[in-house]
C-alpha cells in the first residue's frame, strides 16, 4: 500500500480505491451508507472522497446512489488510445496547482482557436477560459504561439481573411507587426502576450508539435499585477515539460 515518509498508510488513497472497487463489484447503485458502513469510512471522510471520484468521473450519480463512472475505461490496458483532451486535462490542472494561475489547453478550428481544457486560479484577481471558447488568434498568446508553426503562407492567409480587431492599445493589428511577432516566437519557443486582448492580463504560451504539425498550446493567463521576470521562466519551464509529454503521449484527435 501507498506509504508517507514515516511509514503511514496514506488512508485517503487506500480508501479511494477500496470505494471503487466495492461500487463495481456490487454490480448496482450503491448509497453512500453502504459504502460507509461496509468500508468504515467516516461520513466526513467519505463526502470528500465520493466528491472527489465524481469529479474525475470515476463514479457518477444515479439519483441519490453512485455507480462506476467513464474515466474506469481509462484504466484498461486494451482499451485504446485515450483522446487528445484525457490526456490534456490532467497537465492543465497540474499547470493551474503549482502556479494559481489559469492555465489552459487551446487548438486551432478554422481561423479562431477553441479551449479544450482550462483550469481556472483561485485568487480574486484572474482571467476565467471557458472550455469551448472560441476566442480569436490575434490577441492571444496561445493564438500567436500556433501561428507561429504554420508556414508564412498561411500565416498571411490568416491575417489577410480575418478582422484583426483592436481590443486594446497594446493589440497587434498590421501584417508588418505580426509578422515581426512570430518571428520571435519562433526565436524563443515561446509566445507573451501583453495586455492585448484584456487590459491587466499578461499570457503565456507554448505549441505542442508531433511531426512538425501542431497539435496545439498549452497557455497561462496572470495578472499583470503578479507577472514578473522569475515567474515568467517558472511558468515557461513549466509548459516545456507539459509540451514534452504530451508530444510523447499516444492518443487520438477528434
Amino acid at each position: 500500500m501507498p506509504k508517507t515518509g514515516n511509514g503511514e498508510t496514506v488512508k485517503s488513497a487506500v480508501r479511494a480505491l477500496d470505494i471503487l472497487e466495492f461500487v463495481v463489484r456490487t454490480g448496482r447503485p450503491t448509497a453512500a451508507h453502504e459504502i460507509a458502513t461496509t468500508l468504515a469510512i467516516p461520513v466526513s471522510s467519505l463526502s470528500y472522497l465520493l466528491t472527489t471520484l465524481q469529479k474525475r468521473e470515476y463514479l457518477m450519480r444515479d439519483g441519490r446512489r453512485y455507480v462506476p463512472g467513464p474515466a474506469l475505461s481509462r484504466l484498461q490496458p486494451n482499451g485504446g488510445s485515450p483522446h487528445l483532451k484525457e490526456i490534456v486535462d490532467p497537465l492543465v490542472r497540474s499547470i493551474r496547482d503549482q502556479l494559481n494561475e489559469t492555465a489552459a489547453f487551446f487548438v486551432v478550428d478554422d481561423f479562431e482557436m477553441l479551449a479544450i481544457s482550462s483550469e481556472v486560479g483561485m485568487h480574486a484577481l484572474r482571467f476565467t477560459v471557458d472550455v469551448d471558447q472560441r476566442l480569436p488568434m490575434h490577441a492571444f498568446s496561445a493564438g500567436k504561439a500556433l501561428l507561429a508553426t504554420m508556414d508564412d503562407k498561411h500565416i498571411k492567409e490568416y491575417l489577410k481573411t480575418c478582422d484583426l480587431q483592436r481590443y486594446t492599445a497594446s493589440t497587434i493589428c498590421s501584417e508588418d507587426d505580426m509578422m515581426h511577432e512570430i518571428a520571435e516566437i519562433r526565436r524563443a519557443g515561446v509566445a507573451h502576450s501583453r495586455e492585448e486582448h484584456t487590459p491587466g492580463i499578461h499570457g503565456i504560451s507554448k505549441a505542442v508539435l508531433r511531426n512538425g504539425a501542431p497539435i496545439g498550446a498549452f497557455s497561462v493567463a496572470i495578472p499583470a499585477a503578479r507577472y514578473c521576470p522569475s515567474l515568467d521562466e517558472r511558468i515557461i519551464d513549466l509548459l516545456t515539460r507539459s509540451a514534452n509529454i504530451l508530444s510523447e503521449s499516444k492518443f487520438v484527435t477528434p
